[in-house]
C-alpha cells in the first residue's frame, strides 16, 4: 500500500506527525520544526527526498515510492549525543531481524547493512543556543525497493524487498522503527542500548584511515560510540565520527 498523509495521520494521532509527499530533506525540516519547539517525538516523513544528505555531505535522492525517509525529533541529555547513532543503528537492525533478515550488521559508525550491502544510513543533527542543547534531528533513510542492479551502486547498496523476495507495508516499517525509537530513547543511558550496538558492529579487526592519512586498526569502540584504533606505532587513538574513513568511503 501507498505511504498517505491520510494512513499516517490516522494511524499515529496523537503523536506529531508531518508527511511530505516530495521534500528536500527531512532532516532540514525537522530541524526548523525542532528550532520552533516540536516536542520529543514528533516526525517527519516523506515519500520522496531530492536532497538528503549523508555523513561527509553526500546528497542522497529518493524516487518516489521506493524508500522509508523519516527523522525524529529527540531531547536528550547533552551527556548522551553520542548514543543517538547507535540508536538509530539499533532500531534499524532490530527492524530488519524482526523482518526475518539473517545476515544484518553496522558499520561503523552510522551505515547499517543488509548481505554485506548499505541497506540504511543515520544522520544525527544537532541544534544548540549557544551552551544550552535543544534537541537533535534522527534522519533515517531505508531502502525498501529501490533498484540498484545495472548501477554503480549495485554491489554496495541493497533494498529490503529484493533481499526478502517479498514486499512489505511501509506503514508497519514505521510504525515499528517509532516503537523502537521510543523505547530506546526511554533508555539512552542503558548499557544494553551499547551492548545491542556494539554485537551487531563489523568494523573491529579492520583498518581504517583517520586524522590526515594515519591508518590503524580498528580494535573496539567505547561506551559513547567512538572507535578506538591503534596506528602502526601502537598508540591507541580514540577516534569519531567525522574524522575517519572506512573501505571505499
Amino acid at each position: 500500500m501507498n505511504l498517505t498523509e491520510d494512513r499516517i495521520l490516522a494511524h499515529f494521532s496523537p503523536r506529531p506527525v508531518r508527511y511530505y509527499p516530495r521534500i528536500d530533506s527531512t532532516n532540514d525540516a525537522a530541524l526548523k520544526w525542532l528550532s520552533q519547539g516540536a516536542p520529543a517525538g514528533a516526525v517527519v516523513v516523506t515519500d520522496e527526498q531530492v536532497q538528503g544528505r549523508g555523513r561527509l555531505g553526500r546528497v542522497w535522492f529518493t524516487p518516489p515510492g521506493t524508500a522509508l525517509i523519516l527523522s525524529v525529533i529527540l531531547r536528550p541529555q547533552s551527556t548522551h549525543l553520542g548514543r543517538i547513532t547507535m540508536l538509530g543503528a539499533v532500531v534499524i537492525s532490530e527492524l530488519l531481524e524482526n523482518l526475518g533478515a539473517a545476515d544484518v550488521a553496522i558499520k561503523w559508525p552510522n551505515d547499517v547493512q543488509l548481505n554485506k550491502r548499505k541497506v540504511c544510513g543515520v544522520l544525527p543533527e544537532v541544534i544548540w543556543r549557544g551552551s544550552e542543547l535543544l534537541g537533535v534531528v534522527l534522519g533515517m533513510g531505508l531502502n525498501v525497493r529501490i533498484d540498484f542492479s545495472g548501477t554503480e551502486l549495485a554491489e554496495k547498496a541493497i533494498s529490503i524487498e529484493p533481499a526478502l523476495g517479498r514486499s512489505v507495508d511501509r506503514l508497519d516499517l514505521l510504525t515499528f522503527l517509532l516503537a523502537r525509537i521510543d523505547f530506546w530513547s526511554a533508555n539512552l543511558s542503558a548499557q544494553s542500548l551499547f551492548d545491542a550496538w556494539k554485537r551487531r558492529l563489523n568494523t573491529p579487526g579492520k583498518t581504517v584511515s583517520f586524522e590526515k592519512g594515519v591508518s590503524g586498526v580498528a580494535e573496539s569502540v567505547n561506551a559513547e560510540g567512538a572507535l578506538l584504533v591503534r596506528d602502526s606505532k601502537g598508540t591507541l587513538h580514540t577516534v569519531l565520527a567525522g574524522d575517519v574513513s572506512l573501505g571505499s568511503e
